[in-house]
């Protein structure tokens, strides 16, 4: 059976060229990234060697890079992450909720990444609470729970920031749960207008660009030195404003559950995956795609291997930035405590920890069982550490794994996205 084709298998076969073109205008950063995806699960970063005693089975299993950006390294993430939020999901409506840069500032985004994508969240995260806190629309303070994604289906730049939003709230003075008003008739998919949403986020963006730009903050390059010149960056400014700024919502979610299946499929998602790529030949990948422009439509395209790790790394965060952000009374400070109240004031019981339900983690103090081979069944397994291969002369694209144990047990604090 012919192995499965893999994002990896793309970068090795255009790595070469994609540094002669274009490695002088990546960062560090975005080269790190392009040698975390080669060396994954290689004998590059070493791994481990299961060998039976009995009838001599060997299985070799290498690290992974445990980059955020490597399609092989988010699903033991993802499955841990979304355990750990299984417990904070309440028995109420979710909403779905998209904001999205115009394609006039999205090009600055490029440029200014940890800037321009923090100020996307804090406009989205301001509209939803500013609003919702209106006694017009809702009068309560919500959860807010949202993810970066800075692609579109083609690779291309297309930042935007899903927003998972509590149906209903905390009222002011902390008395009540405060639900969405809805009818069994009513069209409308959330409890605010997405055309009120849309006008709010404009003006909360559009102001935090200005006061960026006022203190030095943005940088232009190429195409777009021109706008260092005030009078340039405000015609820019003055073209975005005319536009429909997209704001998206969606029909609230079935149930908690629904809600679980959705953040497993956004939160820890790259680029482009694995299962969505069809063939590499001579030098070019083909790869599937939906048109949403054209009623959603799946289509094929093809682009050199260079090409497609460009689109790639364009879509490479800087580093430590947060991609997966909380607001509301789901903020991180006050969580728990947050949801404590929420759940006196709706009236249902804490969920059951897993260390408090045997069915689920089995008997905590009972030692770990030993692995038996998978070959034989019974056979004595010995783990044997593979140390990690050093490279051939000067690395074009170096990795480093990160000691994630070591500097936690340190800090005392989670992993980043």
């Amino acid at each position: 059976m012919q192995p499965r084709l893999e994002v990896a298998d793309v970068f090795r076969n255009g790595a070469t060229d994609f540094l002669r073109k274009y490695g002088r205008h990546h960062s560090a950063n975005q080269h790190r990234v392009l040698g975390a995806v080669i060396h994954c699960r290689t004998a590059r970063l070493g791994g481990k060697a299961q060998h039976c005693h009995d009838c001599g089975h060997q299985r070799i299993q290498y690290h992974s890079c445990r980059d955020r950006h490597c399609p092989k390294c988010q699903g033991m993430a993802r499955a841990a992450w979304v355990d750990q939020r299984e417990t904070e999901l309440l028995p109420v409506p979710y909403f779905h909720v998209v904001f999205t840069l115009p394609q006039q500032l999205a090009c600055i985004a490029l440029q200014n990444k940890r800037v321009m994508y923090g100020n996307l969240f804090r406009a989205a995260a301001e509209t939803l609470q500013q609003l919702a806190l209106d006694p017009k629309h809702l009068g309560a303070k919500v959860g807010i729970l949202m993810v970066l994604h800075t692609w579109g289906q083609n690779l291309m730049h297309h930042p935007h920031v899903h927003s998972v939003v509590t149906g209903g709230g905390i009222s002011p003075d902390g008395s009540r749960w405060v639900a969405c008003r809805r009818t069994a008739g009513q069209r409308k998919p959330f409890f605010i207008d997405v055309r009120i949403l849309s006008r709010v986020f404009r003006g909360k963006f559009i102001w935090l660009m200005k006061q960026a730009y006022q203190r030095g903050e943005l940088k232009f390059y190429g195409q777009l030195s021109g706008l260092e010149q005030p009078a340039a960056f405000e015609r820019q400014i003055d073209d975005a404003v005319k536009r429909n700024w997209v704001v998206y919502a969606k029909r609230p979610f079935g149930g908690p559950q629904h809600v679980l299946r959705y953040l497993a499929r956004y939160t820890h998602r790259v680029a482009i995956s694995d299962h969505r790529l069809l063939e590499l030949k001579d030098g070019q990948v083909r790869f599937q795609y939906k048109d949403y422009a054209d009623g959603q439509q799946t289509k094929t395209m093809k682009l050199s291997s260079s090409e497609f790790i460009r689109r790639f790394l364009m879509h490479t965060l800087p580093s430590r930035f947060v991609r997966i952000r909380y607001y509301g009374f789901l903020a991180n400070r006050f969580r728990k405590q947050r949801l404590d109240q929420c759940r006196i004031l709706l009236e249902v019981r804490p969920p059951c920890s897993k260390l408090e339900a045997p069915h689920l983690a089995g008997d905590v103090d009972q030692p770990q069982a030993k692995p038996k081979c998978p070959a034989c069944g019974g056979g004595r397994i010995l783990i044997v550490d593979i140390p990690a291969t050093p490279a051939r002369g000067p690395s074009r694209h170096p990795i480093r794994r990160p000691n994630f144990s070591r500097s936690l047990a340190t800090s005392g604090r989670s992993p980043p996205h």
